[in-house]
């Protein structure tokens, strides 16, 4: 009786072994692959974006398909921060003619997407700075696993993130 209970638990344990921990490090390459893609798809996204000082409806499709070949769905954020200068004068009594400091504002996903649904293509110029953020939205199996076997894992942790900013060097006009 005593070796039964032994032997049942040496053959659960060795099915973990066997299938559990071989998926799970499966998994996290996939994982890792999706994560290496989707950062190297955000920076040249961005890259493109600076060098060129637009954001044309039809690159941002070309970065949403790269994005979602990995098998994942993301939510991706947009940010335009625009320089905004101010012309008005400063009340500096050394030099009355000096113009103010700069202002800038910041536009972000739905007024970008809404510009570029109408016009195709969202202008910049330059000294503005671009800043895309990319994170999953759906459950990966790596992260199923950990959630079943760790409980580290929650539901606001995301496995794949990207994140990529830089400022505009050419005006889009």
């Amino acid at each position: 009786m005593e070796n039964s209970t032994i032997t049942v638990i040496a053959i659960i344990l060795a099915a973990i072994l066997m299938f559990v921990f071989p998926l799970m490090t499966l998994s996290d390459t996939s994982d890792d692959v999706s994560q290496l893609t989707v950062q190297t798809a955000t920076s040249e996204f961005v890259d493109n974006i600076k060098k060129t000082g637009k954001l044309t409806e039809e690159n941002y499709g070309k970065f949403i398909e790269e994005i979602s070949a990995t098998g994942n769905a993301y939510d991706v954020e947009l940010k335009a921060k625009i320089l905004d200068e101010n012309i008005a004068k400063k009340s500096d009594k050394v030099s009355k003619d000096k113009i103010g400091e700069n202002q800038s504002y910041d536009v972000y996903t739905t007024q970008i997407l809404d510009v570029l649904e109408k016009d195709h293509v969202y202008t910049l110029k330059e000294g503005d700075t671009i800043s895309v953020s990319v994170k999953n939205t759906n459950t990966t199996i790596s992260q199923q696993l950990k959630n079943f076997l760790y409980k580290v894992t929650g539901n606001n942790s995301y496995q794949i993130t990207a994140d990529a900013s830089g400022m505009v060097t050419t005006n889009g006009n």
